[in-house]
């Protein structure tokens, strides 16, 4: 009887080719933490099956306990970036909470663009860029307000963790639907047709670097940020780890300097006495205390 009742527990679930039990579930989420921060509660776990099954069928990998053995092991570093890919959520779109970049034009270029044609440094970054569309659409705005930018020192870092979102960033090409979130004068302007295909054009891409970086590890910046957006990425970490970021952000953000954040999503922990909320998911560095 014994083996009859262990036989049944391991099957798969109707419909699914593969089992994924209990402890394994536990192992990939607390993988998927330790590499990326990204809490993958219960409530995730169909999720985690229905993107990491394509893993194992083009692996050709018999089971999740196999899976789990390769990603675990010292040559399964290929595949653990993988996995993250897979798992992170990568939901974007051009002019995305379009507040935003009203506020970086009317109230933050404005001083920005003059202490550029002072020829002082001015830095700006996209922490989780998915596949492009947010720091493109930064690129834009910077250019409408202060279309000489590529001739001041000036820059846009735009990083990610995964590897096959920063590919397509790095492309720049999107279809007619993503960039039909563009106004028209501003995608005419920055952006070459071609097809059914939208290319963004050496204006906007010379502003821009691309490059791998998870927030989990260390930062080598050599300069401050003027301007952060980093939205709809913290919502997917615990709410103590949450709050070591935005410590970090105030490490590497200027005094007067913005941060502009998703909209399920508030700053917290000890950052709070710095970060002063001046809109809904708009934030200013203040160390002093004091809003100016």
């Amino acid at each position: 009887m014994i083996p009859a009742v262990q036989e049944a527990v391991q099957k798969p679930e109707a419909g699914r080719e593969y089992l994924l039990t209990d402890k394994q579930f536990a192992t990939i989420a607390a993988l998927v933490r330790g590499e990326a921060g990204i809490n993958l509660p219960e409530a995730k776990r169909d999720l985690v099956y229905s993107r990491l099954v394509k893993r194992l069928r083009r692996l050709h990998m018999p089971d999740f306990g196999a899976y789990i053995d390769l990603v675990g092991s010292s040559s399964g570093a290929e595949e653990r970036r993988e996995l993250i890919s897979a798992i992170t959520t990568n939901v974007t779109n051009f002019y995305r909470e379009p507040h935003h970049f009203e506020h970086l034009a009317t109230a933050v270029m404005p001083g920005l663009a003059e202490r550029m044609s002072r020829g002082e440094s001015v830095r700006m970054w996209s922490a989780g860029c998915s596949d492009g569309r947010e720091p493109y659409t930064i690129a834009c705005t910077v250019l409408q307000s202060c279309p000489e930018a590529a001739r001041f020192n000036f820059r846009i870092l735009a990083s990610d963790i995964d590897h096959n979102s920063l590919a397509k960033a790095k492309e720049g090409r999107y279809n007619a639907e993503m960039v039909a979130k563009m106004p028209a004068g501003i995608r005419d302007r920055f952006f070459k047709r071609s097809g059914d295909m939208a290319e963004a054009g050496p204006q906007v891409r010379e502003l821009i670097a691309f490059r791998f970086l998870n927030l989990l590890n260390d930062w080598p910046f050599k300069q401050k940020f003027d301007v952060i957006f980093c939205r709809n990425v913290l919502i997917y970490f615990e709410q103590d780890l949450q709050a070591q970021i935005f410590s970090r952000f105030c490490s590497v953000l200027k005094p007067d300097g913005h941060l502009y954040i998703g909209h399920s999503e508030r700053v917290s922990g000890p950052a709070s006495a710095s970060l002063k909320q001046i809109g809904i998911t708009t934030y200013k560095h203040v160390p002093s205390g004091g809003i100016r």
